[in-house]
């Protein structure tokens, strides 16, 4: 029996969150063939507990039962115990998470605690969270653990006659359809998720009904979109339009968003966006940067650009790694207590600034309401800039200058605080969401700073975890380990799409093509269409999923779909285009089960059914920028624009066919199936984009 004084088998890992296990005396292995056997060998059950670093009741859970050595005693003699860092091994949370909802039929969460037989891993029992003493209908860990691994031992049958219909669901859950015909893509569902998402919209204080109320990049940026759509009439462009400015305006204006270091947290557990569950994760920040980036040029408020600006400097200050990757995370705990490194005293407040200063702050960030946040208060929009200027008599400049100077103090005492545990490890997925979050704020921003924070985390990502022309998911402390999945691909390609319109730089696009070539090779389902989770030569799992919902993080095949249609679309390549329009087809029937749930689909799909303009400009790179200003300077969801310098070399598929015309700039406009002549003129090509639309 292991040591329970012993460091367990966790010591050798990078990943932060098994690393704070280490020292647990639960003999706790990492998933692999030495758990596995073992298991077989011994024929004891496993306990796999999945869970990430910035996870509250991950801790609140570790500390209860997984520091006790009463509780640790009867892990160690009954089971073989395996942790998971949910965010390097999403093929094993997913599946999992499944299980669980199978089998219990609840909602799933973290941590997830499963039960899996030993031979095959197939799941028997599970849960989330478990308490040390039985409380609010859960019973004892402990007692648990007893029970299990009694039913375990005295009812083999019953267990492998479920295991047998908990593999047949696995099957049932793959609902890709094969021999659909081309016509019968419309734009059906596109019509049919924007009347889903009004209807679950919440008028007053935006997103969408109840609490927990989560930002659902996704589905807001299909709003944005269906706020330009060609697939709905005026009066329904226009409710997408209200339903995505109301929910961005206020998340912005909401205890969501850290008013005083930027950067989103990841939920409130209001309806109102007031109070967060207070971890950052790098993924939604990601997300919403380019949504906030389409939503400035779309109707250019200021709480847009400043939620943009200063969410770009947090993740360029706090989570970008010296050598250019995007950390993962930042806790939700500070000292051993949720949101302690947020909240404030109105004392502590008051001890920070000038009398009037507190006044002002006080009225604009809700100190003068009861305290919300177990007897503190957290930071949130109570009142509008625009009514408090009004409510005393202050010019909004005025109001501005002197709440920027009243935040930067609160900033300054809040920084001497101990700060939330930060998992530093680097995820491919999750940076090219940053990525392309950074790209589009930079643009939208013209801050140059911004596009060389996401240059500079791409050349992180293909100089350490891009190997032997494959990713790798995840590195810390000079390990790249586990192979890529399909979301690391199709979210790096994205984001590589949307850094070249950003600016051209040499090499980007070939790796662009490196990475879609990698992904078709080694994801893709050639005869039923669609991409797979885990490559061809992953490891061997009890269930191989094609992701095809959108959840926290946009689905792979989606994302890679309309990424591949955009390149397809640029090179001129119809294997791309085939590979997406395969897509499609085998999702046709999840897409309209629950057309709302599919938004990153529905966006391919829109590719599809109205092609998007492409703009190629060609030219001297110091005269080209008043050029690509005039292209993305606004709103233009079906817009894809390169601008390209005319000693730019190797230039790939039909993009080698656009060539500079004289000493000028010329743009190439192709819309649909038809292509302008090329455009020397400034005044022309403005005059032509404005003629075709966005």
């Amino acid at each position: 029996m292991p040591n329970p004084s012993a460091k367990n088998h966790l010591q050798g890992e990078t990943s932060p969150y098994l690393l704070q296990h280490a020292d647990n005396p639960v003999d706790w292995y990492p998933w692999g063939e030495e758990a596995l056997a073992r298991a077989r060998r011994e024929d004891k059950p496993i306990v796999l507990s999945i869970g990430y670093s910035a996870c509250h009741w991950c801790h609140v859970m570790a500390h209860e039962s997984f520091e006790s050595p009463e509780i640790a005693a009867v892990m160690n003699k009954h089971f073989i115990n395996i942790k998971v860092d949910r965010e390097e091994r999403p093929d094993l949370d997913q599946i999992y998470q499944l299980a669980q909802q199978m089998l219990t039929g609840r909602p799933g969460g973290w941590p997830l605690t499963m039960f899996l037989e030993p031979d095959n891993q197939i799941p028997f029992f599970g849960g989330t969270y478990f308490p040390p003493e039985g409380r609010h209908g859960l019973p004892s860990f402990k007692d648990l653990l007893e029970r299990i691994a009694e039913y375990f031992h005295a009812h083999r049958e019953e267990i492998q006659s479920q295991n047998s219909r908990l593999l047949a669901a696995f099957e049932d859950l793959d609902t890709r359809t094969s021999a659909v015909e081309a016509d019968r893509l419309g734009p059906a569902p596109l019509k049919a998720a924007q009347q889903q998402l009004v209807q679950s919209f919440d008028p007053r204080y935006g997103g969408f009904k109840g609490a927990p109320k989560f930002p659902n990049p996704s589905s807001i940026e299909r709003c944005l979109r269906d706020a330009r759509g060609e697939h709905l009439p005026e009066e329904a462009r226009q409710k997408a339009f209200d339903l995505a400015r109301l929910t961005l305006e206020q998340m912005a204006r909401g205890g969501i968003y850290d008013h005083l270091g930027g950067g989103f947290c990841r939920y409130a557990v209001d309806s109102q966006w007031r109070i967060p569950h207070f971890e950052k994760m790098l993924y939604d920040n990601g997300q919403l940067l380019a949504l906030y980036a389409d939503a400035y040029e779309l109707w250019g408020s200021e709480r847009c650009r400043q939620a943009l600006e200063e969410t770009g400097h947090w993740a360029m200050g706090e989570m970008q790694s010296p050598e250019g990757g995007y950390y993962s995370s930042l806790d939700a705990d500070s000292e051993g207590q949720e949101g302690k490194f947020y909240i404030w005293t109105r004392e502590q407040v008051r001890s920070c600034l000038e009398e009037d200063e507190y006044r002002l702050v006080a009225r604009y960030f809700g100190l003068d309401q009861p305290a919300n946040f177990e007897g503190h208060w957290h930071l949130y929009g109570a009142t509008t800039p625009e009514a408090l200027a009004q409510e005393l008599n202050l010019s909004p400049q005025i109001l501005e200058e002197k709440l920027a100077t009243a935040k930067q103090k609160l900033f300054a005492a809040r920084e001497e605080r101990i700060r939330p545990g930060r998992d530093d490890k680097i995820l491919t997925a999750w940076n090219g969401l940053m990525i392309k979050g950074m790209a589009a704020a930079g643009q939208a921003l013209a801050e140059p700073a911004f596009i060389a924070s996401a240059e500079r985390a791409l050349d992180f990502v293909r100089g350490h975890l891009w190997q032997n022309g494959r990713l790798l998911v995840s590195y810390k402390d000079g390990r790249a380990q586990h192979p890529g999945y399909l979301d690391d691909y199709a979210f790096l390609l994205d984001a590589l799409l949307e850094l070249l319109q950003a600016r051209w730089r040499e090499g980007d696009l070939a790796f662009a093509v490196e990475l879609a070539e990698a992904a078709l090779a080694h994801f893709e389902d050639p005869a039923q269409g669609g991409f797979y989770f885990t490559a061809d030569d992953h490891e061997t799992l009890i269930h191989r999923p094609v992701p095809l919902m959108d959840n926290a993080t946009p689905a792979g095949n989606g994302v890679l779909a309309w990424s591949l249609q955009r390149l397809g679309h640029l090179l001129g390549e119809m294997r791309y285009l085939k590979a997406a329009e395969r897509t499609l087809k085998a999702s046709w029937a999840s897409i309209q089960h629950t057309p709302h749930a599919h938004c990153s689909l529905l966006k391919a799909l829109e590719e599809w059914l109205y092609p998007p303009q492409v703009i190629i400009l060609r030219g001297p790179e110091e005269t080209m920028g008043s050029w690509q200003a005039i292209a993305t300077g606004e709103y233009a969801p079906r817009r894809v624009s390169l601008a390209i310098p005319t000693g730019a070399r190797d230039l790939l598929g039909q993009l080698g066919e656009y060539r500079p015309q004289g000493e000028g700039v010329a743009a190439y406009v192709c819309s649909g199936h038809t292509c302008s002549p090329p455009l020397t003129r400034q005044a022309a090509f403005e005059a032509h984009l404005a003629d075709q639309g966005r």
